[in-house]
Formats: C-alpha cells, structure tokens, sequence
C-alpha cells in the first residue's frame, strides 16, 4: 500500500515485486571503452613502419587521432542510446557527466587531426595551409561531407559548453544535439575511403561492425521499442494534481505496468499528445512508488515543455520511455541512508524514502517554506516506517556550510549512505561538504536534471 491517494479512476492492488533486469557496472563499461580504444592504437602501430621528419610525426599524429575520433563518435552514441544495461547499472547521470566529457574530448581529438594532417601533407606537398586544405576538401574522395561533419561536431561542440548551455531550454538544446547522428553519418565514408589503416581485412569489418551495431541498438532503444511499449501499455493522464505552485502530480494509467519492472528512484522521459509537447521527451523522475495500476510522476515548471504538462487533461495519450536510471535501492550498501534533496530533486527521493529499507533520514533543502514539496506525504511516511524528515530552509548564509548542518542534524553522518537530488549547484555543494565531512566518495549517489 501506498501513501499517496492513487487516481480517482484506479483501484487499489498491490505492488508486484519487479525482477531485477540484468545492469552492467561503471568499471566494466569503462574497461570496455578502454580496450578499444587500445585496439584503435594497436591498429595504428603495426599499420606504422616508421616515422621521420616533421611531416611524418604530424602525419601520424593525424592519423592515429582520426582513428581515436572515428571509434568515439558511436561509442558516445552507444552511451546515450538509452541501452537498459547501461541505464540501470551505471545510471543515466553519469552516462550524462560520460558523455559530456567524451565529446569534449572528441571536439579537441577532431581539431587537432583536422589541424596535424593538413599541416603534415602541407610540408610533403610543398604548400601553405591555406592552399593544403583546400586541395584536401575538394579534391579528396568524401571530404566534403567529412567536411560538413566537422563543422556539425564543433557546432554541437559550442552549443553544448556550459556558458551556452545554460542559455538555452532542454527542448532547443535536444534538437540541436540532433546534429550530431548527422555527422557521424556523413564522416562514417570519409573514414572507410581515406583510412588507410582500416585496409580491407578485420579492422574494416570491426568498423563496420561497430558502425552498424550502433545504428541498429540506437534505431530499436530510441524508436522501435519505445513504440512497441507505447502500443502495449498505453499510458493516459488520469489527473494531474497540483502540489503548490507551479508544481502539479501526473497521474499516468495504462495496462500491464507490472511488466516495466520499474524501481522507486528511476525516471522516464516522457512524451505527449498534445500541441507543444508532440517532439520533445524528456525526463521526469518517479515521486511515488510504481503501482500496478498507474504512475506518479511530480513536474514542476522549469521549461517551455513542464510547464505545459499543468494544462493538460486528462484521456491525454502518452508515450513514456523507460524506466532509466541506477538511482535505486539497488546501489544501497549501509543500513543507515541518507536522503538530501531541494527543489523538484526531492521527486524521487520521495519514492525511496518509503520504500528504502534500514534506518532512514530524508532532508529537504530549500530557499522559503513555499518551496518545501510533499511534507504532509513525508510527515505520514515517517510516521509509519520509523524514518526521520528535517527541513533545512533558508538562504546559504543563514544554512551555512551544508556538511556542517547536516553533521549537527545526524551523529555519525560519515557513516551513512547518501543519495543526493537537485540543482546542480546544490548537489555539487552538497557532495563536496558531505566529503570534507568524512562520508566515502562511494557512498555519494547523484542524480541531475541537467542531461
């Protein structure tokens, strides 16, 4: 039973225990993507008799990142294909902070094999740069649309840095990052008829093994499944609830929802039949433990596409992907939890503290009393499974340091295990503290709302 009144329209039932689907771990993905990457050097080096001169070394340099670039274009579309392995053993958070960082690196591995052959085959041929990539881009078989890819990759590049980031809604930044399959596409001829080193034996068929393989996992995790589940389960807006202001409850009903084996903690992206919301799905986290009859998502109006989700009525058709997400119950290793949350983050930290077991304290941080979410529902849970609720509100100088209040709240807090929701400013402020406080850097589970 749960303590969150279910929809007008839903029955009581009780919960079905989810099977636990099979989740590939963070050092076993990252050993993965490390051997290959290894494998693309090995190729480099016995394609490499030896290397001499100016023109040789750039050469090479070009050569040996053209290859690294073209095998971390799809490994970073495989982090974001929504592979449910990957989603539930490493999280969609880090796949996020993953993917992040590798096309940072990719847009730097790009630049400088752009930069290192056209100056190496600049000094074989006896030309200037200017004049060297020119020669390259129209008269080298594919370099035009490798061309376009580059100038896609580093578009992206930009309108995925922070500063411009934080400029733009999620709904314009995810259709601008839609260039990207574009460029891998159009780069994917340029690297089979230049890429000497892929010859025409295994390395060629492993690349197109990996190329293919990517496509294929991205065309059934992003478009087939999602509209498979769609057809089978047929979610509807039952009711959407207001909370306070500019925070509303989603009730979502639909058939067989036994069957998405969801835990409290995880999240779906979410996508309506409705004028503005038809293109665009994006994530919203559990906030009550998943029922057999329906599902209980709480949106809060940060963008163009949550605050639409207020308006909408109910008999609403919705196509939900999921359930994603490693910020569960499952990762719990101590007795003794921690929950810490602020603003919209307290969603999914809501679902686990009633479901969590051990001895369990849930914090919400906030900026006003208007901000708090839920009290009457985390008051009730409390109550009845023996937990802890404290509120923490206020502005940063009167909270103060946020280890150190939440130190004076709970003795022994290095001992804890600690799952962290919210802006990511807070949450890097809170990880930080609850370091300097002593709790292990293993012992810190995030979840963001910025991927």
């Amino acid at each position: 039973m749960t303590s969150v009144a279910p929809p007008r329209s839903a029955n009581p039932a009780h919960r079905a225990a989810p099977r636990r689907p099979a989740a590939a771990g963070p050092t076993a993905v990252l050993g993965l993507i490390a051997a290959g990457a290894l494998g693309v050097v090995f190729l480099w080096w016995t394609n490499t008799s030896a290397v001499t001169g100016a023109a040789g070394w750039l050469t090479g340099a070009g050569r040996i990142t053209g290859l690294l670039a073209g095998y971390a274009a799809p490994v970073l579309l495989l982090l974001m294909a929504r592979l449910p392995p990957l989603e539930r053993g490493v999280g969609a958070d880090r796949l996020a902070r993953w993917h992040a960082f590798g096309g940072r690196w990719l847009v730097s591995v790009v630049t400088a094999h752009v930069l290192t052959i056209v100056w190496g085959y600049a000094l074989t041929d006896g030309r200037g740069l200017l004049a060297e990539g020119v020669e390259i881009t129209f008269h080298f078989p594919e370099m035009l649309k490798a061309t376009v890819a580059t100038l896609l990759m580093l578009g992206t590049g930009v309108v995925s840095a922070r500063a411009a980031r934080r400029r733009l809604s999620y709904e314009a930044w995810y259709y601008l990052h839609l260039a990207t399959y574009l460029a891998v596409a159009l780069a994917f001829g340029h690297q089979l008829a230049i890429g000497a080193d892929l010859g025409d034996g295994p390395a060629r068929v492993a690349w197109y093994t990996l190329y293919l393989l990517t496509a294929a996992l991205m065309g059934w995790y992003r478009l087939v499944r999602p509209w498979l589940r769609d057809r089978r389960h047929r979610l509807t807006v039952t009711e959407v609830r207001p909370e306070s202001p500019g925070v509303v409850s989603l009730f979502l009903r639909g058939q067989r929802l036994d069957e998405l084996r969801a835990e409290p903690g995880q999240f779906f992206r979410l996508q309506f039949d409705a004028p503005g919301l038809r293109w665009a799905a994006n994530p919203y986290s559990l906030s009550a433990p998943p029922h057999p009859q329906f599902l209980r998502f709480t949106v809060k109006g940060l963008g163009g596409h949550s605050a639409a989700v207020a308006a909408l009525r109910p008999g609403t058709r919705v196509r939900a992907e999921g359930p994603y997400g490693a910020f569960t119950g499952r990762v719990q290793r101590c007795r003794r939890v921690l929950l810490v949350g602020a603003g919209v983050g307290i969603t999914p930290l809501r679902a686990l503290f009633e479901t969590i077991p051990g001895e369990v304290t849930l914090v919400q941080r906030a900026r006003c009393p208007e901000d708090l979410l839920f009290r009457g529902e985390l008051a009730e849970i409390a109550r009845r499974r023996g937990g802890r609720v404290y509120e923490l509100v206020g502005s940063r100088e009167q909270v103060g340091d946020l280890g150190t209040a939440l130190a004076r709240l709970l003795p022994g807090l290095a001992d804890h295990e600690v799952y962290l929701c919210g802006p990511e400013a807070m949450a890097e402020e809170a990880a930080r503290s609850l370091r300097a406080a002593g709790v292990r850097r293993g012992r810190i589970h995030r979840e963001s709302f910025t991927f």
